[in-house]
C-alpha cells in the first residue's frame, strides 16, 4: 500500500495526459481479464470518450456537480443511453479508486470520488427497482406447492430405498 502523505513533484501536462492514457488502457485490460465482452468494453469506452470530450479534462476531474450532464446534455437522448453512460462511468471510477487512487492524488492532490451519487444517478432502470427478500412463510409456500406439484406430475412414484438384507 502507498502512503498518500508523500509528496512528489508538480505533474506535467504531458505527465497526465500519459496517466490518462495507462489509465483507460488498463481498465480496458482489467474489464477484458474479468471476462467481458469485446462489445461490451468497446461500449464502455465509447460512453467514457464521448463523456470525457463533454469535459474537456480528465473523467477523473468529474465531480457530482457535473451530474448536470446528464440532466441537460444527455436530456433528449434514449434512457437506456442514459443509463449506460451512468454506469460506464460508475465502473471507471471504481477501477480509479481501486488502481489508481494513490497515484492520481499524488500526482494530482485530487481524491477519487465518483460522481454519480444516489441522488444525481438517471432513473429507470433494474437498479431502481427494491428488492424485498420473501418472508420465510412465501418461501416454505412456494417449496411444498413446488414438492407438490413434482409428485402429483411424476408417471412413477418416489424412489424407496430398499429393506436391509
Amino acid at each position: 500500500m502507498k502512503d498518500l502523505r508523500v509528496v512528489r513533484a508538480s505533474a506535467t501536462a504531458e505527465d497526465l495526459e500519459a496517466l490518462e492514457t495507462d489509465v483507460l488502457a488498463g481498465f480496458v485490460l482489467a474489464r477484458a481479464a474479468a471476462g467481458l465482452s469485446d462489445g461490451t468494453i468497446s461500449s464502455d469506452v465509447v460512453h467514457l470518450e464521448q463523456a470525457r470530450a463533454w469535459l474537456r479534462r480528465p473523467l477523473w476531474e468529474m465531480e457530482p456537480a457535473a451530474a448536470a450532464y446528464f440532466g441537460k446534455v444527455l436530456r433528449s437522448t434514449a434512457k437506456g443511453t442514459r443509463l449506460a453512460r451512468a454506469q460506464a462511468i460508475k465502473t471507471f471510477f471504481l477501477f480509479l479508486e481501486l488502481r489508481h487512487e494513490v497515484e492520481l492524488h499524488q500526482m494530482t492532490g485530487r481524491v477519487v470520488e465518483c460522481p454519480i451519487e444516489e441522488m444525481n444517478r438517471p432513473r429507470g432502470g433494474p437498479l431502481d427497482r427494491l428488492r424485498i427478500p420473501p418472508t420465510a412463510e412465501q418461501v416454505s409456500r412456494l417449496f411444498t406447492g413446488w414438492r407438490q406439484g413434482v409428485a402429483e406430475s411424476s408417471p412413477r412414484p418416489p424412489a424407496t430405498t430398499p429393506p436391509a438384507g
